[in-house]
């Protein structure tokens, strides 16, 4: 099972409204208007998460410069999202998704397995969003590792 099915490139991205550790309530509907990148990743503070953000925050400059705003998406609670920017000086919003019901909407909260052990829960995938709130982009299932650096190739 891949991202939610009947998601594609040109559909208009499913509506959320999650709560931010910096801007008080994000929704898609208040994003009109504006290009953004909606990233979901499973948790603050792991090691191949913090790789992700600084990645992100790293090279927030080339995706401004194409007009995008960077969002992070995870199911941790605010109160850790700012924790977690505070200590890496994330320089973008974190959105907290604690029921993952947006995760859940756009097709990434799926079976994983690590280690041998099953469950639910996030699987590292990325959504470039228009003007209009059209899918643009969508690349599922991603490493961490060099996952950015591959999504700012194309800016070149």
């Amino acid at each position: 099972m891949g991202v939610n099915p009947k998601l594609a490139v040109g559909d208009k991205a499913p509506s959320f409204e999650l709560e931010s550790d910096d801007q008080g309530t994000v929704r898609l509907a208040d994003l009109k208007g504006q290009k953004f990148v909606l990233y979901f990743y499973p948790k603050d503070m792991t090691p191949g998460c913090t790789k992700q953000a600084c990645d992100f925050r790293d090279n927030i400059e080339q995706f401004a410069d194409q007009g995008y705003q960077i969002y992070g998406v995870s199911p941790d609670p605010v109160e850790r999202h700012a924790k977690f920017r505070a200590k890496h000086d994330l320089n973008f919003s974190l959105l907290a998704d604690p029921d993952h019901a947006t995760a859940e909407v756009y097709g990434v909260w799926r079976e994983k397995k690590n280690y041998g052990r099953t469950y639910e829960g996030i699987v590292r995938s990325t959504f470039f969003i228009d003007e209009e709130g059209t899918i643009e982009e969508i690349h599922d299932n991603v490493r961490a590792t060099g996952h950015v650096e591959r999504l700012t190739r194309v800016f070149a």
